[in-house]
């Protein structure tokens, strides 16, 4: 597209393939669930604490189960030059970030499990390098699986209350090639990009993203949730060894 940075090459790894990956769960002494995913070069930590109550919205009205909300946030310097942190009012990216999480925990998530508490999820970009939000995600649901491991261990929990595995990925249109797993310089440069959302069995949660000034044809389209949903299987199958531990 006219005007559009164009990026190097990708040449270290294919058009299918994932960027180096890494999840740990725990890790934090206070939290109730906690993780850290390393993503290329983007690195995220997220905590899940447990509040005994439910929000506003839903109190006195006979709701039985619980809630999760998320919140997403970038450190100052996690980016090449210093942004100042969001005080008194979220910015709209991160503000879509957040409602994008809290849909894609939710359906991970028993929330009938949890009557009467609200699972708070808050997702920290120490490092950025394109697809943050597709690595909070993956943060966010390692947390949580390490809070139902918690919770079902020490018996306070009888059964699993993970739904599914849920990981994103993001896929885009650079240069008339169709790639996987966008870096900063790729996500710039892209005509279309999309974070696809969904499970390790192959279902969709979200798609998130579209054409950068243009319209996309159905047919592009379609790959690149294929495209995306097989990735994010392979996300999965990768971040299991991490859950285990």
């Amino acid at each position: 597209m006219t005007g559009r940075p164009q990026p190097p090459l990708r040449s270290e790894r294919a058009d299918d393939a994932l960027r180096s990956l890494t999840v740990e769960r725990g890790g934090h002494r206070h939290a109730e669930g906690a993780a850290r995913v390393t993503w290329g070069h983007n690195v995220v930590v997220a905590t899940v604490s447990v509040e005994p109550r439910l929000p506003p919205h839903l109190r006195g009205r006979g709701y039985r189960g619980g809630w999760l909300t998320a919140e997403y946030a970038m450190l100052p310097r996690a980016t090449h030059e210093r942004t100042p942190r969001e005080r008194g009012q979220v910015r709209g990216r991160s503000q879509e970030i957040q409602r994008l999480l809290g849909r894609a925990l939710r359906a991970a998530v028993d929330l009938e499990a949890f009557p009467g508490q609200t699972l708070h999820v808050d997702c920290d970009v120490l490092q950025a390098d394109g697809g943050t939000r597709c690595a909070a995600v993956l943060a966010g649901y390692t947390a949580l699986h390490d809070l139902a491991d918690r919770l079902v261990f020490a018996g306070k929990l009888d059964a699993w209350p993970l739904t599914h595995e849920v990981a994103a990925v993001s896929v885009g249109l650079v240069a008339d090639r169709v790639l996987l797993d966008l870096d900063h310089a790729e996500d710039a440069a892209a005509t279309a990009d999309l974070a696809v959302v969904g499970t390790g069995d192959g279902q969709v949660i979200e798609v998130n993203g579209g054409g950068e000034g243009g319209p996309l044809d159905a047919e592009a389209y379609v790959q690149l949730v294929a495209l995306g949903l097989a990735g994010v299987a392979r996300v999965v199958e990768l971040a299991r060894a991490g859950w285990s531990r």
